[in-house]
């Protein structure tokens, strides 16, 4: 278990060895919006895997305003939403997005519309039979 970084004392699991960390929106961990939106970009030092995680709420004015983000540990983000999980190892340059509807909670790649196979999802090593 880690302790979230600053805020409360909340604690969440190690899904995945040395995730390294993402920029979210504060949304995100506050709660106050769903895990929608993911991208990966270029990582900008050691500890960054280039996720960036966004809400269903964010607007780009708020996307653009360097205080509605946070640097944050990849797991914290899972703990929020384990779809993330799977997404982990895709390459930069992904742009993803979360969809929920009566077949479940689903991860898609936002250019194509096409859902991300099963099979292309990151398991931990944990969870590998």
């Amino acid at each position: 278990m880690t302790e979230t970084p600053g805020g409360p004392r909340a604690r969440y699991p190690e899904f995945i060895p040395a995730a390294g960390a993402c920029l979210a929106t504060l949304n995100v961990l506050s709660g106050a919006g769903k895990v929608r939106w993911m991208q990966r970009k270029p990582s900008r030092g050691p500890a960054d895997n280039g996720w960036r995680i966004m809400s269903h709420i964010d607007t780009s004015e708020y996307l653009s305003d360097p205080s509605s983000w946070r640097i944050t540990d990849f797991n914290q983000v899972c703990a929020i939403e384990p779809a993330l999980i799977g997404i982990w190892d895709l390459a930069v340059g992904s742009e993803l997005q979360v969809v929920r509807d009566e077949h479940g909670i689903r991860i898609f790649d936002t250019p194509s519309g096409q859902p991300i196979p099963t099979e292309n999802l990151y398991v931990p090593p944990q969870d590998r039979a």
